[in-house]
């Protein structure tokens, strides 16, 4: 395992060399101080793990990340955030290069532990069993397109509502269902929404894509039989759960997390995960099918993470609680399963579940009335 540090040395753990040499002698690191010099090592031979410095002389981060991940795909980036609180969201920029965000002041455990996670994940997607299953699918999903527009168009500072709309009302299909879900008294309060500007001045714009990745996903045709609706009903309950129980620098993360949590049972030859499972039932969980689906369509790995993960959260290393905790929490309460409490206790937040349940219990009660 190569591992390489990028930046000043002064953010790191003094044990951190000494710890990673105890692992093995397999197990190395190495430290440069800049960009260039990182891009150098890597083009000279293939690196296991990069772990960026909060800044550096002559590139930001996310551009080094960002060439890296072009140069070396298959590089674990960890990216290191300075002045930042558990559950706090990462620059924009950062979510799209970096696999994992690691706040200062940190432990040589906490490196290892994500290190190790990331593995796990990356094995995930990767794996043998899932390209065989993935690969029997005859029609496998397109990304979703124009939520991935919404989203570059959010992230230009020049853009405003009229854009929106109109990258929205690009597709007739989508718009019509747009309008049909902001229109329901879960969402619209009674208030009645005629067109799409409408929509994105009275729900913002978060909201509205995820509308749109609903409409979207929820529409896919893939010979599943899972019940569309009831899925993207719950979908939807959990989303906007995960959004208020997360801070808002993070609700955005939660909320397409959670909505995109189960987006595995909508392909064939998974198994439910929220049934027993068959003795030699050797088919992939719904959970790591959607995971690997989410990486083939190129989204953010924080939601990719939560999805492979939400149903046994014990399984990431984060041991603050982030996007997979609560699209854990809010996909249990908006499916009446069970909440992993041992796992809240862990993280110090088990006495927020009452508050959480009464949230969920609000949220479903509006959903029926809506119906």
């Amino acid at each position: 395992m190569r591992i390489l540090y990028v930046g000043d040395t002064a953010c790191l753990p003094g044990d951190l060399t000494d710890y990673i040499g105890d692992m093995g002698d397999e197990w190395k690191v190495e430290f440069v101080a800049d960009g260039n010099a990182a891009m150098f090592a890597v083009a000279n031979s293939p690196i296991d793990v990069m772990i960026v410095g909060p800044s550096l002389p002559d590139l930001p981060p996310a551009t080094l990340l960002g060439q890296i991940r072009t140069l070396r795909p298959e590089t674990i980036r960890i990216a290191l955030l300075e002045n930042t609180d558990a559950g706090v969201s990462p620059p924009i920029k950062l979510i799209g290069v970096a696999h994992r965000f690691l706040p200062l002041p940190l432990s040589s455990e906490t490196v290892l532990e994500a290190i190790h996670s990331l593995e796990e994940l990356r094995d995930l997607l990767d794996s043998p069993r899932l390209r065989r299953v993935i690969g029997r699918v005859e029609h496998l999903p397109s990304p979703p397109h124009l939520y991935f527009a919404l989203t570059r168009a959010l992230e230009d500072e020049q853009g405003d509502s009229t854009d929106i709309a109109r990258i929205v009302s690009g597709d007739p299909a989508i718009a019509a269902k747009v309008l049909q879900l902001c229109n329901s008294a879960y969402f619209s309060n009674g208030r009645a929404i005629t067109d799409m500007r409408a929509a994105v001045t009275r729900l913002g714009l978060a909201t509205l894509r995820d509308l749109v990745l609903a409409s979207e996903v929820f529409s896919i045709k893939t010979g599943s039989n899972v019940d569309r609706l009831a899925l993207q009903q719950r979908a939807l309950i959990a989303s906007r759960l995960a959004a208020r129980i997360l801070p808002n620098t993070s609700a955005e993360l939660g909320a397409t997390a959670a909505l995109l949590a189960d987006v595995g049972l909508l392909l064939p030859g998974v198994r439910d995960e929220r049934e027993p499972l068959p003795e030699g039932d050797d088919r992939p969980g719904h959970t790591e099918a959607g995971a690997y689906l989410l990486g083939l369509w190129g989204l953010p790995m924080p939601i990719v993470e939560a999805v492979a993960f939400h149903r046994q959260p014990q399984r990431s290393s984060l041991r603050s609680f982030w996007v997979p905790g609560a699209v854990h929490v809010a996909g249990a309460l908006a499916s009446n399963e069970q909440v992993d409490e041992d796992y809240l206790k862990s993280l110090g937040v088990l006495h927020q579940l009452a508050g959480w349940r009464e949230m969920a219990d609000s949220l479903m009660d509006r959903m029926a009335s809506a119906a």
